[in-house]
Formats: C-alpha cells, structure tokens, sequence
C-alpha cells in the first residue's frame, strides 16, 4: 500500500507564500516522476509542476517565476514553494507520484488527499 500525504496549506494574503509538502510512504520500490496538481471550484484540474527523479522540472505558464517544486529523494518527499501568490491561485492543490511498489509490475499513479490553498485579503 502506498500513501501520499500533503500538508502546508492554508488561509494567505495576495503577495504572501505559502510551502506544501507531500510525503510519500508505503511499499515503494521507486518514485519516477513526481508532481502537483491544482483544481479551483468549477475548473478542471490542471498541472502546476513536476518533476522528475533526475531533478528536471516543469511548470505551467501561470506559475512560472513564482513557484519552485523540489524534492528529497532521500525522504520521498516533494515540494512547493510559493511566492507572491495571488487570489487565482486558490484551489485545492494536490500531489502526484508515479510509484513502482512491490504490489504492481508496472508503475502507476498516486494522488494525495488534496490541501486547500486560499489566497484572499
């Protein structure tokens, strides 16, 4: 069984930051590419940043400049740092991992419970 747990959200104003963090635990044999997610009330949920296990990273056009995803291969943990966030910005953000477990011959993908990020004055 493999666990995604997130952590970090909360309630900030425009221009403040705020730092997820999303730890993964369980049977794992190996994380590939690692990721979060975000979905607003009444939108589809879209990709913010992954990143890969070489450390290559990735971005959606809106966030770049602003957020940074890292990880520490060492705790299988990754995270994001955001900075001058701003009210479109709040959804809630989700983690994402492509795992190869002892359970399953191919890898697949785990998601997290979801933490709310709100970004309002």
């Amino acid at each position: 069984q493999v666990q995604l747990v997130e952590s970090g959200g909360g309630l900030v104003q425009p221009g403040g930051s705020l730092r997820l963090s999303c730890a993964a635990s369980g049977n794992i044999l190996r994380i590939n590419d690692m990721g979060w997610y975000r979905q607003a009330p009444g939108k589809q949920r879209e990709l913010v940043a992954t990143i890969t296990s070489g450390g290559s990273t990735n971005y959606a056009e809106s966030v770049k400049g602003r957020f940074t995803i890292s990880r520490d291969n060492a705790k299988n943990t990754v995270y994001l740092q955001m900075n001058l966030l701003k009210p479109e910005d709040t959804a809630v953000y989700y983690c994402n991992a492509i795992i190869n477990s002892g359970t399953t011959y191919y890898p697949r993908a785990y998601w997290g419970q979801g933490t709310q990020v709100t970004v309002s004055s």
